[in-house]
């Protein structure tokens, strides 16, 4: 271990233009390691060859596929996270995938990589899920939702911009809802005709989710695209809003449509 101050020493002497070979001959230290703190501070800002800082349409106005967006924010609100670790230089968006809906995977990394072209995505495998992740320094330009604790715990809202983007792309917004914390179902009743039990089967859609602002946020889009919908009578403390009209099943199935 060197002492830290010999370090500090190094890295403002690389900073001001001496080399690192010069660097480790004046301070007695290996040119190995001076290499290695000048690797590890050029990485701390952004300087490193080959970090090149990316546009971010918050911070630089570049462009944003606000459909992919709206489907991402929606699936974030569900089953995402955002971390900051120690030793990471940027923050981890996760989002959870049940290993059952492998379609579903792919239509997340789709959308991460739409939102954060250039970007790299990988899947994070666990015990019956994944989680589809990529890092950024702009996630919480992207999603000023983030804060500290669960989202049940804070105060969800969009920001104006984000209004304005569900706006325009609702049904997207609805269907990354879905694919996080909803599901598509087949219920089933039976009826006397003729003397005779016959079964009947009909879809419903469900969306749970512990955070009043969330669930208000999804149930305000669906009033927005004449889907009609109704609360479930339940003692937990997450709320479950089922869509069971045919007509606005009939409309879920043409925009949203099962995990897959």
């Amino acid at each position: 271990m060197h002492d830290p101050l010999i370090r500090s020493r190094a890295v403002a002497l690389v900073r001001s233009g001496v080399t690192n070979a010069d660097v480790a001959r004046l301070l007695d230290v290996p040119p190995g390691t001076v290499s290695y703190w000048t690797h590890i501070d050029r990485t701390a800002s952004g300087t490193a060859p080959g970090i090149r800082p990316r546009p971010c349409p918050r911070c630089d106005g570049c462009d944003l596929d606000e459909a992919a967006y709206s489907y991402l924010l929606g699936l974030y609100l569900g089953d995402g996270y955002i971390v900051q670790h120690a030793q990471h230089r940027a923050p981890v968006l996760a989002i959870t995938c049940g290993n059952a809906w492998p379609g579903l995977m792919d239509a997340c990394e789709a959308a991460m990589r739409s939102v954060f072209p250039g970007n790299s995505v990988h899947r994070r495998r666990k015990t019956g899920c994944a989680d589809v992740k990529l890092s950024s320094k702009h996630l919480t330009c992207l999603f000023p939702q983030h804060g500290p604790g669960r989202k049940h715990e804070r105060p969800i809202a969009l920001e104006p911009w984000q209004q304005r983007i569900v706006r325009a792309h609702p049904w997207e917004f609805v269907r990354g809802l879905i694919h996080s914390d909803g599901s598509r179902v087949i219920n089933w009743t039976t009826r006397t005709i003729a003397g005779q039990p016959k079964r009947y089967e009909y879809p419903r859609y469900f969306f749970t989710n512990t955070s009043d602002d969330i669930i208000r946020l999804y149930t305000d889009t669906l009033d927005s695209l004449g889907v009609a919908w109704k609360h479930l009578r339940q003692r937990r403390r997450a709320q479950t809003i089922s869509v069971a009209r045919r007509a606005s099943v009939a409309l879920m199935d043409t925009h949203v449509g099962p995990k897959f």
